[in-house]
């Protein structure tokens, strides 16, 4: 059966890359961006960087820096509001997953009418975005060269997911110099969710040889650079793995999909607005568990590519060193148990249900080598806790 391999046409990695942002825009055509960051990226510094590069290249610029963790709807209304009244041309997303995935729904709503729930799910979209250009600031979502996009209504607690060719970014600009300001505890979250797209995208029963030959890539190079990359923020050996390793981990999840933990993870944001990266870290050392028994010999080889010594082990003693790698790797980096997140209990308890019923309708875990039912979820969320 064939399959279908989407990327972004221009992928520029390294030290210094996002310098190229001012040329990469004139190739594009454009003359005024609007450039969608969030609070803490433009208090950094690093938009006023991307303006003046685009100024260098004699590119007009308007900075949108109201996105929110888990961006929303209204997040993207706003930034469409500013794009419209600006005259701009070209979008320019720079910051976590959470801007970049803003500045793809800006995008798409741009050419693409009616109610943004409209376009939820996979390949709902008919036309292309306008013009994207994507720089990451941390090594975690992959955003930058993933076809997929998560705006939260408010409303409704509902995270949408939007998966579409039409989503991809027309350049990302993965510049690890960018992540050195990233304080230790989102270093650990985005770096264990960008180790779980990786995992998923290998696991998921929508794999192929390409995305998987990317997945093992990106789980020997996260799982051998995050914890240096957490214990020392300037070590840019580390930080440069950890940036195109999530990268690699985007293309791979991207093109075959994520699986059960993703779909447990966004009901938790929704509901208790818990950082994606950090929903998902909590998660994966009991979903693996859960789901080795599913694809022991992938499972294996996961342990494989985190280094880990598997060699005259029975096939399920091998898949279960892959449980138990992951294990100490989310202790080494002081990742907390669900229950210690500040969740409330009892607030938890009223909405597990639904959770799990949100969880399955996603259609991630339909992904998963162990399908899970609603009471599975269900316990496994409480097992977490």
């Amino acid at each position: 059966m064939p399959t279908t391999l989407t990327l972004p046409p221009i992928i520029i990695t390294g030290a210094g890359a996002s310098e190229n942002v001012g040329e990469q825009t004139k190739q594009l055509g454009a003359t005024s961006a609007l450039i969608v960051t969030d609070p803490g990226i433009a208090k950094i510094g690093y938009a006023d960087q991307i303006a003046q590069n685009l100024q260098d290249a004699g590119i007009a610029s308007s900075c949108f820096s109201d996105v929110t963790p888990d961006p929303t709807l209204q997040n993207v209304r706003d930034g469409l509001k500013q794009y419209t009244d600006e005259t701009c041309d070209v979008i320019v997303s720079i910051g976590g997953g959470s801007a970049i995935d803003c500045g793809k729904g800006i995008a798409m709503k741009l050419t693409n009418d009616g109610d943004f729930a409209d376009y939820m799910g996979v390949d709902k979209i008919p036309n292309p975005g306008a013009p994207l250009i994507a720089i990451p600031t941390t090594g975690g979502t992959g955003s930058e060269v993933s076809k997929v996009t998560v705006i939260t209504d408010t409303e409704r607690n509902v995270k949408m997911m939007l998966s579409s060719a039409c989503l991809l970014a027309h350049v990302a600009l993965v510049d690890p110099l960018l992540s050195l300001t990233t304080p230790p505890h989102l270093t650990a979250a985005v770096g264990v969710d960008a180790l779980t797209h990786a995992i998923e995208a290998y696991i998921s029963k929508r794999a192929q040889p390409i995305t998987d030959a990317f997945a093992l890539k990106a789980i020997e190079m996260i799982s051998g650079s995050l914890r240096q990359a957490w214990a020392d923020g300037e070590n840019i050996p580390a930080r440069t793995d950890m940036m195109i390793g999530a990268s690699i981990a985007g293309m791979a999840f991207s093109n075959s999909s994520v699986a059960l933990v993703h779909g447990m993870s966004r009901p938790i944001g929704a509901y208790f607005h818990i950082h994606h990266g950090l929903s998902n870290s909590v998660l994966l050392r009991d979903v693996m568990e859960f789901s080795v028994v599913g694809a022991p010999a992938r499972f294996a080889d996961i342990a494989w590519a985190m280094g880990e010594p598997i060699d005259g082990l029975s096939p399920m003693e091998q898949a279960d060193t892959a449980v138990s790698a992951v294990e100490r790797l989310v202790t080494d980096i002081q990742m907390p148990r669900l229950g210690e997140i500040g969740i409330d209990r009892e607030k938890f308890e009223e909405v597990i249900e639904q959770m799990a019923a949100d969880a399955i309708a996603s259609g991630s875990p339909a992904n998963n080598p162990r399908q899970a039912t609603v009471e599975d979820i269900v316990a496994l969320y409480r097992q977490c806790f």
